[in-house]
């Protein structure tokens, strides 16, 4: 990576940093194993979204034990409203069993331990791993993914490709925030239609600046 490359990369990093020091899920939970299943849930649904159901659904069920002890309908009654609803009770049921089998309960945190849970992928594991036991890992969405390419981070074509391109290039100073920072812009700021340039922050940094092509720009006063 080029000195000037690598200034870029320090410059924006640094800008979100000042911006929002401590950036975190917008996710409610109260302990990793409520991350995990609002994380669980959150496929295909907003954060919005999931934090309506959980609401309810923690204040019954918190535990692996007191979610078994619900059933699927009684999870599906909580959960309805999300898309894949049924797909993710099962999940979620399946997921609390095996951590009761085989981890006395607890929310393991070893990535590769975290994916062999039911309805857990490298994402899902990551987000646990960051946000609940403070490991400096970096979860690939749609945002992040979207972002890291608009901003000539990564040129990969999977979220995995995508995530060992930001380990490489972002420096590890920036690495626990990383992927809140680079998710937040993109829900936020660079989104997928209608980006909003004229609020961008780091719009002097941007490629598409850069370039002289632009983003489209949102047009709302």
């Amino acid at each position: 990576m080029q000195r000037s490359e690598a200034a870029r990369i320090q410059a924006i990093f640094a800008l979100w940093q000042e911006a929002a020091p401590h950036p975190g899920s917008e996710l409610q939970f109260a302990s990793p194993f409520e991350l995990l299943v609002a994380v669980i849930l959150s496929a295909q649904s907003t954060d919005v979204g999931v934090n309506r159901v959980t609401r309810t659904l923690f204040a019954v069920a918190n535990t692996p034990q007191t979610l078994l002890q619900l059933g699927e309908e009684g999870v599906i009654a909580h959960i309805r409203t999300l898309g894949l609803y049924h797909n993710k009770a099962k999940h979620l049921l399946a997921m609390s069993q095996m951590l009761l089998t085989e981890f006395n309960g607890e929310v393991p945190r070893v990535r590769q331990t975290l994916q062999r849970l039911p309805g857990v992928g490298r994402k899902t594991a990551n987000v646990v791993l960051n946000v609940a036991f403070g490991e400096p890992t970096l979860a690939v969405d749609t945002h992040v993914f979207r972002v890291a390419r608009r901003l000539g981070f990564a040129a990969a074509q999977t979220p995995e490709g995508v995530e060992q391109e930001l380990l490489r290039i972002i420096p590890e100073e920036y690495l626990q925030h990383a992927h809140h920072w680079l998710l937040l812009h993109g829900r936020h700021i660079c989104q997928a239609r209608q980006p909003r340039c004229a609020q961008c922050l780091i719009r002097s940094f941007c490629p598409q600046e850069l370039a002289g092509n632009g983003v489209k720009e949102n047009q709302e006063k």
